[in-house]
């Protein structure tokens, strides 16, 4: 029992292949499609998907995005998506550590503190990721 499922970033097409399911952080808490999911839009947010596929499980780091399934066939359209090995934990500590600095800024602006507090979210993502395994 499985269905379709494609992962396209605006860089490239990370996945496309049969699933038996996928797991989504969705904004609003975290779901699982499996064949004959009803119909559905919605949007994600910054987590891990997870798909089961006939050989084992496939796991993404993402920062959110936009899903849709209908008729046995789910697309996922993400905003950014790095499997462990893509991702430069150098890098992550980096952004991690200049985002909580930002913060402690007063002089920021209510959009650079949305914006700084999202880049947090997105390092401590991807660190927590790199751990698992």
């Amino acid at each position: 029992m499985s269905f379709k499922l494609e992962i396209v970033s605006p860089a490239r097409k990370v996945f496309e292949g049969e699933v038996k399911s996928v797991s989504i952080p969705g904004t609003l808490g975290n779901f699982q499609v499996l064949k004959n999911h009803a119909p559905m839009i919605s949007t994600f947010a910054v987590g891990k998907i997870k798909i089961e596929n006939h050989t084992g499980t496939i796991e993404y780091s993402t920062s959110g995005g936009v899903f849709e399934v209908k008729n046995n066939k789910a697309i996922v359209l993400a905003e950014s998506i790095e499997s462990k090995e893509e991702i430069n934990i150098e890098r992550a500590k980096h952004s991690k550590i200049r985002a909580e600095e930002l913060l402690k800024s007063s002089e920021l602006s209510s959009q650079e503190k949305e914006d700084a507090k999202f880049a947090l979210q997105r390092a401590i993502n991807r660190l927590k990721f790199t751990e698992k395994n």
